[in-house]
């Protein structure tokens, strides 16, 4: 089948349908210009100083950072939050809202992602599911109390040189220990993940309303296959088409699924001008 025909498969189901359901990984955020970390190459292409100190991604998003090395830990992290706060979401996260605004239900978002672009696109906060968190929320690092806050307030001075942060980092309010970004990481204990569980209800009552959804999956490797697991098992619960949007890993099982080898916003793009 041509990619052209896919395309407008995708195009008709999206037409058909009462209500999205988008789920997104790191792919997405790409052609808004954030970092690609896939790869040990790509992680330390987009912070060169962590090449120097040897240091991988999974030495990085650890729990025991902010406090073995909090200067380096909020560094890294504090780069992130400033980068995210600036970024501009895609015009595919605009396509996407534009199409979930004419159905009935509407769309609700699961992604992986920490950035909180969706929000910035204009999807209303009840209605993202952030599996891993939100760099955009603090938590203490200890923890000592299980209250999570905005990170607002906070703006970090990092020495991009070092991957240092210059200036004070965030603390508990409670125990004056560090704070940490309430993001889910490697071999984390500590993360508070009653946000996200109070998101997961939302879908789930959203879910039960929504009648014929689709699913359009962005981005979503396997190698954290959070998102893809997710679709895939979602899609087989409520036997909806799966769209599955990936340039690298596009398979797919199930008559009814689509496979499209294309970057998140080159899809979205092509799928717009097929419905018009």
């Amino acid at each position: 089948m041509t990619q052209s025909t896919l395309i407008q498969q995708s195009a008709q189901l999206i037409q058909q349908a009462d209500a999205l359901l988008i789920t997104a990984g790191a792919g997405m955020g790409i052609d808004s210009g954030l970092p690609d970390f896939r790869g040990q190459n790509g992680f330390w292409r987009a912070f060169p100083p962590l090449a120097h100190l040897g240091k991988r991604f999974v030495d990085m998003a650890t729990p025991e950072l902010f406090h073995d090395n909090p200067k380096l830990a909020w560094g890294f992290y504090g780069w992130r939050l400033n980068a995210y706060r600036n970024v501009v979401a895609h015009q595919g996260f605009h396509l996407l809202k534009q199409w979930a605004d004419q159905k009935p239900h509407g769309a609700f978002v699961f992604t992986s992602n920490v950035d909180g672009q969706f929000q910035k696109a204009g999807f209303a906060e009840h209605r993202v599911l952030e599996c891993h968190g939100s760099i955009h929320y603090l938590q203490c690092s200890q923890p000592c109390h299980h209250d999570i806050w905005s990170a607002n307030e906070f703006v970090p001075q990092v020495n991009e040189q070092l991957c240092e942060l210059e200036n004070a980092p965030p603390i508990c309010p409670k125990c004056q220990e560090i704070a940490r970004p309430n993001i889910l990481m490697f071999s984390d204990g500590q993360w508070l993940s009653h946000r996200t569980r109070q998101q997961e209800q939302q879908l789930e009552q959203w879910l039960y309303h929504a009648g014929n959804v689709v699913i359009i999956e962005l981005g979503a490797g396997t190698a954290v296959p959070s998102v893809r697991l997710f679709s895939e098992h979602t899609a087989r619960w409520l036997n909806a088409p799966l769209i599955r949007i990936n340039p690298d890993e596009p398979q797919v099982m199930g008559n009814q699924n689509i496979a499209l080898p294309m970057g998140a916003l080159d899809a979205l793009l092509a799928i717009e001008q097929a419905m018009k």
